[in-house]
């Protein structure tokens, strides 16, 4: 199903209300067809969702072509993110579940999909990171407000980027390629395309690890770097100021990548990712890895995720504090009191009102409460590589195929808040389990008390 979309300037409609009252003779409502208590039947009773509205219809124009549903785009969002799924299969999933259709705004079911996938990029693209954080307010406010005076864990970790383990040889293929494109797209000929010598030099640049083939790889890694040298130079030389200004910071990145060596420092691991940092975590199973460094923040005791931040670089853990500080009182508007890490954080303790607490040496003056109470703390603190993991491997964290720095923060805020509605979604059918039981036992217990009853009078 093909759509045509103009992103510059549309109207936000509201969706079909779920509340409304008129029904089909031939197709009765969601309403009256689907289980009260499904947690997603819940979930929608739950959000509010005219404030959500009213928060984003801001960033719409007054004129223009009519836009989707700020509803519909923002449960899509989250459903895609708490299945693990695509854009693509986000929209197809949608049109065969029903309670997908209800928390999107349906009030009877839909057989054709509700907009194209693209729609999903524009609309991130709309929001931004405060939309994000937005969404991720939403999934706080689904719990008690006590939580949020818990004390909070943090800890670090690395959303990998969706790209190759890069090395000189595809890098500079890449740049020979990208340098070829550019070529083709402003009508300029090239004195050599390479396009039959490059193959063949990257096959043998990949026989680096065999000892008799060692000299030739590294050779031609060298002449690919000197092709692509080449062409960015030819390039310079043949295109207009206007013709490369759309291309300059990407020539400007191949030119590093085609320079730098293997000591330098800040160096460009991917040519569409320029931003991508190498970092190292001390894996055993893997030493480096190429991505963002991600601050993720939860409560002690009620694993809730209240911060979730991307970083650019490889900062010092103990310089991301404040940042993750910042973030969690733009979204909570409360600043936590005890912050609980590891020895990665070592260094300042105290951030305005709020202490960082760190493992340490009991104090001989320490009475055993205390010391009781220092090791519960670090105890719970552990529980957030669990959290961690289950970002990473459920909730589409492990590795970002979202554009640029700012892929990297609605990537990682959007996992954290599918995160909360799955928390609260178990939370409910938990509930839901224990009322059973506790129906059962009394159903039980009457049951046995009437045989008995009867046994006895007879």
């Amino acid at each position: 199903c093909k759509f045509n979309y103009f992103p510059e300037r549309y109207i936000p409609m509201k969706g079909n209300s779920p509340d409304s009252n008129q029904s089909s003779f031939l197709m009765p409502s969601f309403k009256e067809q689907l289980d009260p208590k499904h947690p997603i039947y819940q979930l929608n009773d739950r959000i509010n969702w005219s404030v959500i509205e009213e928060d984003f219809k801001k960033l719409y124009s007054h004129t223009g072509r009519p836009a989707k549903s700020v509803r519909l785009m923002v449960s899509l969002l989250l459903l895609k993110q708490l299945d693990d799924l695509s854009d693509e299969q986000v929209i197809q999933r949608w049109v065969e579940n029903p309670y997908w259709q209800f928390l999107c705004g349906e009030t009877q079911f839909q057989w054709k999909p509700p907009a194209a996938s693209s729609d999903l990029t524009h609309f991130r693209k709309r929001i931004g990171k405060k939309g994000a954080e937005r969404l991720l307010k939403l999934s706080i406010d689904l719990f008690d407000p006590k939580i949020q005076k818990e004390e909070v864990v943090i800890d670090t970790t690395v959303q990998e980027k969706n790209i190759t383990h890069p090395t000189d040889s595809k890098l500079a293929k890449k740049v020979i390629d990208t340098c070829r494109k550019i070529a083709s797209q402003e009508g300029i000929r090239l004195r050599q395309s390479y396009s039959r010598v490059t193959p063949q030099l990257l096959r043998q640049a990949s026989n680096r690890k065999n000892a008799q083939q060692n000299k030739k790889a590294k050779q031609a890694t060298r002449r690919l770097r000197t092709i692509g040298r080449a062409l960015v130079r030819e390039l310079v030389r043949k295109t207009t100021q206007k013709q490369i200004s759309p291309y300059a910071q990407t020539l400007l990145n191949a030119w590093s990548i085609l320079l730098q060596n293997k000591t330098d420092k800040h160096k460009i691991y991917s040519l569409h990712e320029p931003h991508v940092s190498c970092i190292s975590k001390g894996k055993a199973h893997k030493p480096y890895e190429f991505g963002s460094k991600v601050s993720i923040s939860r409560t002690r005791d009620s694993r809730i995720v209240l911060g979730a931040l991307a970083l650019p670089g490889n900062p010092y853990d103990g310089h991301t504090v404040e940042a993750a500080l910042k973030q969690i009182k733009r979204i909570t508007g409360k600043q936590p009191e005890i912050l609980i890490a590891d020895r990665g954080y070592r260094g300042q303790k105290e951030f305005g009102k709020t202490r960082l607490l760190t493992p340490s040496a009991p104090l001989k003056s320490d009475s055993q409460y205390n010391q009781r109470r220092q090791r519960k703390r670090f105890r719970k603190r552990a529980g957030l590589e669990a959290t961690i993991s289950h970002l990473k491997q459920h909730y589409r964290m492990g590795k970002c195929y979202l554009k640029g720095e700012l892929g990297d923060q609605i990537n990682v805020t959007l996992a954290a808040a599918a995160y909360n509605l799955r928390q609260w979604i178990r939370l409910r059918l938990d509930s839901f389990f224990i009322l059973f039981l506790k129906d059962l036992k009394l159903h039980i217990s009457h049951h046995l008390k009437s045989s008995n009853l009867s046994l006895r009078y007879s």
